[in-house]
């Protein structure tokens, strides 16, 4: 069995190592780097009006949700395991500087978070008579390449249920919250029983069965129970990392400037030697790029799923929110990790992986906090974050499936069921395993998203442009002139392999 288990190990490591190469990494720091020069920096110059549009819900606007509860619903499945155990992963596999790789992957990511969360809005539907709304890149791949993409549109939907189901959604995400909870309540795995042959600690199973309960009572509630959980829920749990984190932080400021040379050095390979500079610098954007993208999910095209129920009548101004949350996902509390590990050394120490190299790290950050409560805070951050990530993804993959199906239902509700089952058996996959495959379905999601968000960079633009210049002419928010309504908010689904061009284009607004 366990050499079974080596050949598919080597196998899906071999495929990851294929799917993120350079060119899908080109591509995405491609696409960034292009969206921020066309939109002007809009990341950077527009970050403090974006954080207070982040607390300040929109009146009037067609949607599901309100646009924090649309951003805490995409939040609840960005900060999650990732931004602990994730950044721990990197970090011990591609060395500190991978840490670097996922903040200049963050920084430009914003203006591609930006940008789809703007067309999310502009080419979603909203059903006129039930309220409901569907959107995310396959709306913005069909309506706005056109028809002839839709099997484009039908791929990234395809593997956005792929990674609900098998990637972010699920066993990433229960197995590093199982592995939290066994490691504080039965580190040494004492009380184990016997599961196909494999020997696992009784509050695994405990965890696990606990677990797909209360998800089971959440999503089946549909997306505004998760966004009423989320928005109570997703606060608390940032105060409190952030604020244990700052603690370590307080503590050990005389750590802090060797920290970030490591860092630095790290990055561009000066830690090794040789032939092996180039291979260092590789593996550390591949470790960074890749971890980045699993925690923040720019690109990915996952959140503008969420951003698309917002009630809002301006497609920018959702853009705005919704990079707040690569902002707060990365260049917040992914740093707080990372700085955790580096400070301390955490990630040199042999023998731990995933959620028990961070807590080490802590352990030693806060010596004068005794270590089994550093580890049940730890354990406590890591439940919380991984049940609102395993809350939010469920909603990404129905929504997907829904479009995938052409809005059957019955399969929707399937997917529900087939996916609670995926969080109960979650725990009992290999840490290195799950985080693969989990790569490996995210590189296979953000290509087409990718593709369509580059082919439209032309459109976030002039939205943008029309936004700021009618904000500029009012004075504020609540003297803007209305923009030109897109007709493709209040018209039925289109179907593309039937409609005439002269339609599509009126549909693309």
């Amino acid at each position: 069995m366990e050499g079974f288990f080596g050949i598919v190990n080597d196998a899906i490591v071999a495929i990851d190592g294929f799917i993120w190469g350079p060119p899908l990494m080109v591509l995405i720091l491609f696409g960034g780097i292009l969206l921020t020069t066309r939109l002007r920096g809009v990341q950077f110059k527009h970050l403090p009006r974006a954080l207070r549009y982040m607390v300040k819900n929109e009146t009037g606007g067609e949607g599901e949700v309100t646009s924090f509860g649309a951003l805490c619903t995409a939040l609840s499945a960005t900060i999650g395991t990732g931004n602990i155990v994730g950044v721990a992963t990197a970090i011990v596999a591609g060395g500190p500087g991978a840490l670097f790789w996922m903040w200049l992957a963050a920084l430009f990511g914003m203006a591609t978070k930006f940008s789809e969360g703007l067309l999310a809005v502009k080419y979603r539907n909203i059903d006129k008579k039930t309220g409901h709304v569907l959107g995310g890149p396959f709306y913005y791949i069909e309506r706005g390449m056109g028809a002839r993409w839709r099997w484009l549109a039908k791929v990234f939907a395809f593997f956005g249920m792929c990674v609900g189901l098998f990637g972010i959604g699920t066993f990433t995400q229960v197995n590093s919250i199982s592995s939290a909870i066994t490691g504080f309540f039965d580190p040494a795995k004492t009380a184990t029983v016997s599961i196909l042959g494999m020997e696992y600690s009784v509050f695994t199973v405990i965890g696990s069965l606990l677990l797909a309960v209360l998800v089971g009572l959440v999503v089946i509630g549909g997306l505004k129970r998760i966004a009423k959980v989320s928005e109570r829920v997703i606060p608390v749990m940032v105060v409190l990392y952030v604020g244990f984190s700052l603690l370590l932080i307080m503590a050990n400021l005389d750590k802090i400037p060797g920290a970030f040379a490591v860092i630095f050095q790290s990055a561009f390979g000066l830690q090794a030697f040789g032939g092996g500079m180039l291979g260092a610098i590789l593996v550390a954007m591949q470790m960074g790029i890749a971890r980045g993208i699993f925690s923040n999910e720019a690109g990915l095209g996952s959140a503008p799923i969420a951003a698309a129920a917002a009630q809002t009548k301006e497609p920018v101004r959702q853009g705005l929110v919704s990079m707040t949350g690569t902002f707060l996902d990365t260049i917040v509390v992914c740093s707080m990790t990372g700085l955790a590990l580096v400070m301390t050394g955490a990630y040199q120490l042999p023998g731990l992986e995933g959620a028990a190299v961070t807590t080490a790290a802590f352990q030693a950050g806060l010596p004068f906090i005794p270590g089994d409560v550093v580890s049940f805070v730890l354990m406590a951050c890591l439940v919380l974050f991984g049940f609102t990530t395993i809350l939010g993804w469920d909603y990404y993959g129905e929504r997907c499936l829904e479009y995938f199906s052409n809005g059957n239902m019955k399969a929707v509700k399937a997917y529900r069921w087939l996916y609670i089952f995926c969080v109960f058996i979650g725990p009992y996959m290999t840490v290195a395993a799950v985080w693969t495959i989990a790569d490996i379905f995210n590189g296979l999601m953000a290509l087409p998203n990718m593709v369509a968000l580059i082919a439209l960079s032309g459109v976030v633009a002039k939205e943008t442009r029309d936004y700021f210049e009618r904000l500029r002419a009012a004075g504020s928010e609540e003297a803007m002139a209305p923009r030109t309504a897109d007709d493709a908010w209040s018209i039925p689904p289109l179907d593309p392999l039937n409609a005439p061009d002269d339609e599509l284009a009126g549909a693309k607004g």
